[in-house]
């Protein structure tokens, strides 16, 4: 892949329009990632792209930028991860700058209020397409684990209403144990 300045431009680009007109948080604009550099442009491989989201979702921080700086890194090393941040902070920045210099009169506008539960819905719909996809590509892999820690992550949160950062930390320490158990078998296997 050729990394000029056309390249940069776009993966600049590419980052900010997404950021510009997603609304909903780092949930959405996920989707609409994997669809930009896995399907339109092919930069990345779509189980790549997963397992940047599932990294971006354990580290501290906003999805959205976590996600942009794995991906600008995994493109162009450090110069583009500093792309792809700028290109991702830079629209709600200038958005909220511009509102809170108008925050007075958005404050009681009932159009305003009905214009942000209409996109409310649109943001749930979109979740709920991700949730899924990913959930979809994990069944693929036909990896019994995998589905399992699915379904029972899904059950603790949805029916037992566990806090998700609990959720996250004991998946997170069963994945590397998994991970960490897998390796040593193979190392098994190999000699």
């Amino acid at each position: 892949m050729n990394k000029g300045w056309s390249f940069y431009r776009k993966l600049f680009t590419s980052t900010f329009y997404l950021s510009a007109f997603t609304f909903g948080g780092g949930y959405v604009i996920v989707p609409l990632m994997k669809k930009k550099f896995v399907d339109e442009l092919k930069w990345i491989e779509e189980k790549e792209m997963l397992d940047m989201v599932a990294i971006a979702q354990s580290a501290p921080g906003v999805i959205a930028v976590n996600t942009s700086i794995m991906l600008g890194y995994r493109l162009a090393g450090i110069s583009g991860a500093f792309i792809t941040v700028l290109g991702t902070v830079l629209p709600p920045l200038i958005i909220l700058s511009v509102i809170s210099l108008f925050y007075a009169a958005f404050k009681e506008n009932a159009a305003v209020h009905a214009v942000l539960k209409g996109m409310s819905a649109g943001v749930a719909a979109l979740i709920a397409d991700v949730t899924v996809n990913m959930s979809k590509n994990i069944i693929k892999e036909k990896n019994i684990f995998s589905i399992l820690i699915m379904a029972v992550t899904f059950c603790a949160v949805f029916f037992f209403n566990v806090d998700v950062m609990y959720v996250l930390l004991i998946s997170g320490v069963i994945g590397i144990l998994y991970t960490l158990y897998r390796m040593s078998k193979n190392r098994g296997n190999a000699k």
